[in-house]
């Protein structure tokens, strides 16, 4: 009998002690979970949640302080996230704090960050939306790096073909081996650094030559610097331009003329119409032209046979050598 209320006492002690480690184990699975500790609901929108999942932790700069309760598809383009942040927490929380998905380690669980604001705002209430921050998931970490390892390899292979080129050529070592090669060099640094000394003293020429123009020295300075130049000039032009005014006129007058002679001519009257257009005077002129020249030749004639005359012959001798002694006086 006594061993029998022994064992129900070992299995009732058991059986407390197996509920007392129970009850301890869910207290502290519903700390980490908020169960047995008041707090307030917020919420954040992402585009892509990177596996995020309701348990998962929320972080606020580094310490947990919620559980994230739920997440939801809105639309193709967002999907919220809800979580639950300990009610003593609240002093620390702002509206402009920025909300991301991290991970615990390179790859461990998925967690809600969240960062604060870099400037002073109100303390978040219930229910607040939090703005969200992308970052770099780690897959298209992983995805880059490998795509990198791959250039690099490349670009070693390049490398490594391109040494054992340069090591086969036998013209390059032969052309590195060269004594003559530096004596070659040299020289070419001398001509180099004296014609970059000729180049300085040409520039320090132009300098000098600038310098003078602007002092007004030397011909070009001169003209450069000659104030009544340009008073010369302005004249020159007004004169070019008063020049192309009269002769404007002059032709505007000319034109006139024309004009007036081309009215004339077209309306039947005047000397000039007669002389163009009557052909009965235009053969009266002729003739009268031909009678001039025959009455020329016979006047011509006719003094000649006055030349020949012995009673004017004298005078035309005294004429003549008058003539001639001018002439010589001339000379």
């Amino acid at each position: 009998m006594a061993k029998s209320t022994f064992n129900n006492l070992r299995l009732g002690v058991f059986v407390v002690s197996g509920l007392l480690f129970l009850i301890v184990m869910l207290y502290m699975i519903g700390k980490d979970t908020n169960m047995f500790s008041s707090s307030f609901q917020l919420r954040t929108h992402f585009r892509d949640v990177k596996g995020l999942q309701p348990g998962n932790n929320v972080l606020f700069a580094g310490k947990q302080i919620g559980t994230v309760k739920g997440v939801e598809i809105l639309n193709d383009t967002t999907i919220e996230v809800l979580f639950y942040i300990e009610t003593k927490s609240k002093e620390f929380l702002r509206k402009n704090s920025v909300t991301s998905i991290g991970s615990d380690g390179l790859v461990g669980n998925r967690v809600l960050n969240i960062t604060p604001g870099t400037s002073p705002d109100l303390l978040v209430e219930e229910n607040d939306i939090l703005l969200a921050r992308a970052m770099p998931d780690t897959d298209e970490m992983l995805e880059t790096l490998y795509s990198t390892n791959n250039n690099i390899a490349f670009i070693s292979e390049e490398l490594k073909k391109t040494l054992l080129r340069i090591n086969e050529s036998k013209e390059l070592w032969g052309l590195l081996g060269e004594s003559n090669i530096s004596e070659a060099l040299q020289a070419s640094l001398n001509n180099i650094h004296r014609a970059s000394s000729e180049a300085v003293a040409t520039v320090d020429d132009l300098h000098s030559i600038i310098k003078a123009v602007k002092r007004g020295e030397g011909s070009v300075g001169s003209l450069l610097s000659d104030t009544t130049l340009d008073v010369n000039l302005n004249d020159a032009i007004e004169k070019i331009q008063l020049l192309g005014e009269n002769a404007n006129l002059l032709v505007d007058d000319l034109n006139k003329t024309v004009l007036d002679i081309q009215t004339i001519i077209d309306s039947g009257k005047g000397p000039v119409n007669a002389l163009m257009k009557d052909s009965t005077m235009t053969n009266s002129i002729h003739n009268s032209l031909i009678n001039i020249e025959k009455s020329t030749a016979s006047f011509n004639q006719n003094m000649e046979a006055l030349r020949q005359n012995f009673l004017f012959r004298a005078y035309f001798k005294k004429l003549e050598k008058q003539q001639k002694k001018e002439a010589k006086n001339k000379n």
